[in-house]
């Protein structure tokens, strides 16, 4: 019986406050399309693959051991790519205006398990900046492995291509309202349980039996005066044959 009534209790104080509740997540959604549309910098993602793979002629076969050996590299490989040897040099060939950690936070480097293919992925607010970091990461690593692992096993497998009408990785406007939407269903109706928790008027007979401990022994009801006045009148002009006294 008590689940039932705080069931009950439960959707009666979601109906008092359903137009606050409305209100809250609407801010909420506009709120997070105006900021993911005009104040926050779309950011664009450009990749570029190598192939960690030692060059091979005809007349060389496929050995399992190197392959093996290549890939315990890459873990190494991935470490030098971010290294501050070959993101000075990025810097200095491409005259970019940023500090080496400044790049090395907008760069990416990635393999799938057992993978000699590794992904460098540059992010940037322009696309086309974004490829041009990401192929010259790629061709300055190729040219300095050599000198410093003393080792040629490196190619350019996929260089970073721009669409033609690039889109950038985020934000994402219908994402974020969406999240916008669930964020301000749970204030609308967080707030809603709190202005009810502390609103401690006495409304109902319930409340008076709560507050006091005792039982309510009867109750006055509300009367409506001007309704009862144009009762009182419409019986006064029916005993009258239809005129007022008043009149």
């Amino acid at each position: 019986m008590e689940e039932t009534i705080s069931l009950k209790e439960l959707f009666q104080t979601l109906k008092k406050h359903f137009l606050l509740i409305i209100i809250i997540t609407v801010l909420a959604i506009v709120s997070s399309g105006i900021i993911s549309y005009f104040f926050v910098t779309p950011i664009y993602q450009s990749s570029t693959q190598i192939l960690v793979n030692q060059t091979k002629n005809d007349r060389q076969f496929y050995d399992y051991s190197e392959v093996q050996t290549n890939l315990q590299l890459i873990n190494t490989y991935k470490a030098i790519i971010v290294s501050k040897v070959i993101l000075e040099k990025v810097i200095e060939k491409e005259n970019l205006n940023m500090s080496v950690g400044s790049l090395k936070r907008t760069i990416a480097v990635s393999n799938e398990q057992e993978s000699q293919v590794v992904n460098i992925t540059v992010q940037n607010e322009n696309p086309k900046q974004a490829a041009i970091i990401a192929n010259t990461v790629a061709s300055v690593f190729k040219e300095n492995i050599p000198e410093i692992m003393n080792v040629n096993n490196v190619s350019i497998l996929a260089e970073a291509e721009i669409g033609e009408n690039p889109s950038p990785i985020k934000p994402k406007p219908t994402l974020n309202m969406a999240i916008a939407l669930v964020i301000g269903l749970m204030g609308g109706v967080g707030i809603s349980f709190l202005i009810e928790y502390l609103d401690n008027t006495v409304k109902t007979e319930q409340d008076i039996e709560l507050q006091l401990e005792m039982p309510v022994l009867g109750t006055i009801a509300t009367i409506d005066i001007s309704k009862e006045m144009k009762i009182d009148a419409n019986f006064t002009l029916d005993n009258n044959g239809g005129k007022s006294i008043g009149s």
